[in-house]
């Protein structure tokens, strides 16, 4: 009787610990992965459905509060304009925010690609990174061609942004040991440096000790 219950007890409690510790494994075999440029084995433990929506929420939402700061832009540019942008982050992020792609960067050690220098480009862009009153002279001289306007700004934001990448890609940091916590019973985060930039990931539990990223959260 005594054995049953010290089996009972002991069963229990490595239980406990994997159920514990599995998020620290994931972490584990997601670092493994970057560091061997395993991209396939990276993206599995990649939730697309919910990290695409989440990065556009992201980008979406820091583009509304850039916009605030130029009420001159957002007065000329009007719906067209801000629908033009959401149109281009979207883009970018479907073509961006895909296993392919990200498998792709972790294999070619983050050698960015179109569909990346758009993504950068959305981000600078909605992150207030690039002076929107350039947008100001652009509006009034193609008369209201928004989408024009649009497509002649990011094409002049991907041609800086691609120097920046390039540039953090020979030269940006990665984190040697990220910051791992739990942020609620079946929520995880990574946080650290790649290539650089600031990055956390947050994970989320699926079943008793499996986990996937469901978010990147932008610097």
């Amino acid at each position: 009787m005594k054995s049953l219950k010290f089996l009972l007890v002991t069963l229990l409690i490595v239980v406990v610990a994997m159920f514990a510790g599995s998020p620290y494994y994931t972490a584990y075999q997601l670092k493994k992965a970057y560091d061997a440029n395993d991209g396939a084995t990276l993206v599995s433990y990649i939730n697309f459905d919910q990290v695409q929506p989440n990065i556009h929420n992201q980008l979406t939402t820091q583009f509304d509060h850039t916009l605030q700061q130029y009420p001159l832009v957002a007065q000329l540019g009007g719906d067209a304009l801000t629908q033009a942008a959401d149109d281009f982050i979207t883009l970018s992020v479907n073509k961006a925010v895909t296993a392919d792609n990200i498998s792709n960067l972790i294999d070619t050690q983050g050698q960015a690609n179109q569909a990346t220098k758009e993504l950068a480009a959305a981000w600078a862009i909605a992150s207030n990174k690039v002076n929107l009153t350039n947008l100001i002279q652009d509006i009034l001289i193609q008369r209201g061609d928004i989408q024009a306007v649009i497509q002649n700004q990011m094409q002049q934001v991907m041609n800086q942004q691609s120097g920046e990448l390039q540039s953090h890609v020979e030269s940006g940091e990665d984190s040697a040991k990220p910051k791992l916590s739990y942020c609620g019973l079946n929520c995880f985060t990574l946080s650290g440096q790649v290539k650089g930039y600031p990055l956390t990931l947050e994970m989320q539990r699926e079943g008793l000790f499996g986990w996937k990223v469901v978010n990147v959260v932008l610097p």
